[in-house]
């Protein structure tokens, strides 16, 4: 619990003041700044007043220590951004949405004094139609910063930070968007965009900016990774700034019909966006990828993955170094794609292992990598040559210092050709590779 006699001499006390149709006078509604005990009691009682009426609450700068507060149908809870602090007082969840509308938190200050959370986060909703969190901060969540399920609404403008879990999760959302938060400094995760089973989700996450996400759980992927979605269709992640994710910057996994485009992703510890497993349709184009482990992957044919565009993208200083002990064929690939995948007109730069690769094993079908440059690689393009792959086209790529050779076919982590940029044929009727440039 908070320490009474140091919150009495850190706090001022402060009058409260509710706007904009009536006045709530603190001596009215019990509710004051300053307090050394736990006001959640009071606020609830105000909350559903102004619930009843329709009406918003505009709390007065301070701090006001709070716990198991209920945000009823039509809540309205605003306060002076940076000024107006609610701080959890430990006892029950913090600040709780359950089967409302129109809830909206702004202008807010949300500490949970890192204590111990009976909830899920901070903020929690569950099944509300229109929840907007707009302009508050958030920091010391034992858990997450703010967690929903079933919600639609707008998360933005927000600054999260110091969440032992993730600064947002949100799960079965139905029209959610995440927009221009500042989510930093967290445990486990930056903004997650889970569903329970694979389904169109359809949530927008666009402007925000991610950064120092570590993966204090552990784990090879599931912790770490700025933006993750998982289960989740239809998903749009665009337009964001992710700096120094312990694993991926975006990773999708086992979701379809997602785009990720025009992120700016720096220093990624494994792999810098991913679409992995069981994703039909994916699209990741226009981003930009310095420092990750390795750069763009769309792979794990056998689980489902397949079918995606792969354009325009900037990837480069790529190191065989990353968070763990890697399966082969090992990290520092810049792109890889195994089935129904198009790999146009990206530029990929200092690849310490592979600058594209084309399957793995088996796991090759119907892929093309087309209008490239590749500089400085391990090896500028591999290629899967095992029994019974499917048809690739490798095309006008200009490939310049491959350390290994331009384009050469594997079986698993074994060259079995020579370099094809070289012969400008691959002798297989299944593989065409003409008019790259080698130098």
């Amino acid at each position: 619990m908070i320490n009474r006699r140091l919150m009495l001499g850190v706090m001022a006390g402060l009058g409260a003041t509710v706007l904009p149709v009536r006045v709530f006078a603190a001596s009215s509604t019990g509710l004051k700044p300053g307090s050394p005990d736990d006001q959640g009691k009071a606020l609830n009682r105000l909350l559903q007043k102004a619930s009843r009426t329709g009406e918003q609450i505009l709390l007065s700068p301070g701090t006001y220590i709070v716990s198991g507060v209920d945000l009823p149908s039509r809540a309205n809870l605003a306060g002076i951004p940076g000024a107006t602090r609610l701080l959890y007082g430990g006892a029950g969840s913090f600040l709780n949405a359950s089967n409302a509308n129109q809830v909206r938190l702004s202008g807010l200050v949300i500490d949970g004094a890192s204590q111990p959370l009976t909830g899920k986060a901070l903020v929690e909703g569950t099944n509300v139609s229109e929840l907007v969190i707009d302009d508050c901060d958030f920091t010391a969540s034992t858990k997450n910063a703010i967690a929903l399920y079933g919600c639609d609404g707008r998360i933005e403008r927000n600054r999260i930070q110091r969440a032992a879990d993730a600064g947002i999760f949100a799960s079965q959302s139905s029209g959610l968007e995440i927009a221009a938060n500042h989510v930093h400094d967290c445990g486990n995760g930056g903004i997650l965009v889970f569903r329970d089973a694979q389904g169109p989700d359809g949530t927008i996450v666009t402007n925000n900016r991610v950064e120092n996400i570590r993966a204090d759980g552990g784990g090879t992927g599931q912790n770490g990774n700025g933006i993750n979605v998982f289960r989740a269709g239809n998903v749009l992640v665009a337009n964001n700034v992710l700096n120094k994710c312990a694993f991926s910057a975006v990773r999708a996994n086992a979701g379809n019909n997602v785009q990720i485009t025009g992120n700016n992703c720096r220093d990624s510890g494994e792999m810098a966006l991913y679409s992995e497993f069981a994703f039909e349709g994916a699209v990741i184009s226009n981003n930009i990828v310095d420092g990750a482990a390795s750069g763009i992957s769309m792979v794990n044919f056998d689980g489902g993955g397949r079918m995606g565009t792969c354009t325009g993208n900037v990837v480069r200083n790529l190191s065989a170094i990353g968070p763990y002990p890697a399966d082969a064929p090992g990290f520092g690939i810049g792109i890889s794609v195994e089935a129904d995948i198009s790999v146009t007109a990206n530029l990929i730069e200092n690849a310490a292992l592979y600058g594209i690769k084309l399957g793995w094993g088996p796991y090759l079908r119907n892929v093309v990598a087309t209008g490239n440059v590749i500089r400085q690689a391990g090896t500028g393009i591999y290629v899967s040559m095992v029994d019974g792959v499917g048809s690739a086209i490798i095309t006008d790529n200009i490939i310049e210092k491959a350390l290994r050779g331009g384009i050469i076919g594997h079986r698993w982590m074994d060259a079995v050709t020579g370099d094809l940029a070289r012969q400008n044929a691959s002798g297989n009727s299944r593989l065409i590779v003409e008019r790259n440039i080698l130098s």
